[in-house]
């Protein structure tokens, strides 16, 4: 039995983030990574917000391009550009991935990979995890005072914890993604643009497409909600990929590496502490279901899980847990739970979603606010905030 302060579980930007930031504070971790490298199979169009690698202390080389413009396509076909919220930036999980657990093991982090986790369950003021050593196929067994969850939308928690939500299959969303590397660059304009298109299948399901570039190759995928067979979503990019393609490329050669998984599209988890035990990034449910981003979130969700672990130990809070959970959710919750509910009223008349961009596109005040977290919006900005959805739900009823 190992014995360690803080057991990371996942080294995603969530547990990597976790991993580098209590080990910087002085406290013992260990990281089980269930891949043999940290960063492969995740797929991912991985755009970060504007300064993301400056708020988290990462080198300015990970990042491929940045785009100023975030180009939004309505089911009707009309295009949204938007100028208004800064600069993003794209990077790969590879490398994203990679460097943040590079930190964390130069902090003092251990990051053990080919370790599966299999399940949890107390030991008085202390936690049990038992994992596969997929090297040597083993059973192990660490004791921890405080464990982070944090798995992405794989993460299968035991039907009888407090931590289980009935509705965690109801979020998933299939994706299937190309890397497109081209022989030549494509047109100046690829490489200025995030695109996101909103759009329905021939037999009428909701789908979300994406182009994002990078450094080296074209990042073109689509995720649709519920579990579909490789071939179904292969036949769906397959033709999606040409309409992107005659704009950006024509004409020009390419070759792709396919990219399939599950990605979580729902509302968050109702609960993310079991004593000691907390949930982090996307297994917590920290996605915006309307874009499908949550790098910025699971990071943010491991930075407090790594203060609220190094508090404890110094017996400045009672349980890490408890103001974990706290904290996070009055951050998140309220944005993530209304962009939930925002995506279920679109997608039951994908008209709206053009309404809702028409009016983004109009004001950009509105579209700024946003990629904005709340927890700091001032009364003016409230009562703005609240105008707009008043006019939004208006304009979309009539739609």
């Amino acid at each position: 039995m190992q014995d360690v302060e803080f057991l990371v579980v996942g080294c995603g930007p969530a547990g990597g983030t976790a991993a580098r930031e209590a080990a910087r504070a002085g406290v013992e971790t260990l990281v089980l990574e269930r891949d043999p490298s940290v960063g492969v199979k995740r797929v991912c169009a991985a755009g970060l917000r504007p300064g993301f690698w400056r708020e988290f202390d990462l080198p300015r080389s990970i990042i491929h391009c940045d785009p100023p413009t975030i180009s939004l396509h309505g089911v009707t076909g009309r295009r949204f550009d938007f100028k208004t919220v800064g600069e993003a930036h794209t990077t790969t999980r590879e490398e994203l991935d990679g460097t943040i657990a590079s930190l964390a093991r130069a902090e003092g982090a251990q990051i053990a990979t080919s370790s599966l986790y299999r399940g949890y369950r107390s030991d008085g003021d202390r936690t049990i995890v038992e994992y596969a050593d997929l090297s040597s196929g083993e059973r192990k067994l660490v004791r921890a005072r405080s464990v982070l969850l944090a798995q992405g939308s794989s993460a299968r928690l035991d039907a009888a914890s407090p931590l289980a939500y009935q509705d965690w299959t109801a979020g998933l969303i299939t994706c299937y993604q190309y890397r497109v590397y081209l022989e030549r660059p494509a047109i100046e304009t690829a490489y200025q643009t995030l695109e996101m298109h909103y759009y329905m299948t021939k037999g009428g399901r909701n789908v979300i497409g994406w182009m994002f570039p990078k450094r080296d190759h074209l990042s073109i995928g689509l995720g649709i909600a519920g579990k579909l067979s490789g071939r179904e979503l292969r036949a769906e990019l397959d033709a999606f990929l040409p309409t992107v393609g005659a704009r950006l490329f024509p004409g020009i050669g390419y070759t792709i590496r396919e990219e399939g998984n599950l990605l979580y599209g729902g509302a968050p988890r109702p609960t993310i502490s079991d004593g000691n035990v907390m949930v982090a990034g996307t297994a917590a449910g920290l996605v915006d279901a309307t874009t499908g981003e949550g790098i910025h979130e699971a990071a943010m969700s491991g930075r407090i899980a790594a203060a609220a672990v190094a508090d404890a130990k110094r017996g400045t809070t009672r349980g890490a847990g408890r103001h974990y959970e706290a904290v996070l959710k009055s951050i998140f919750y309220g944005r993530l739970r209304h962009r939930h509910k925002l995506m279920t009223f679109l997608e039951r008349r994908p008209v709206r979603f053009d309404v809702l961009f028409e009016q983004l596109a109009g004001s950009p005040r509105f579209a700024t606010m946003l990629q904005r977290d709340r927890n700091d919006f001032s009364l003016g900005e409230w009562a703005f905030l609240y105008a707009q959805a008043a006019l939004f739900s208006i304009r979309a009823l009539r739609a």
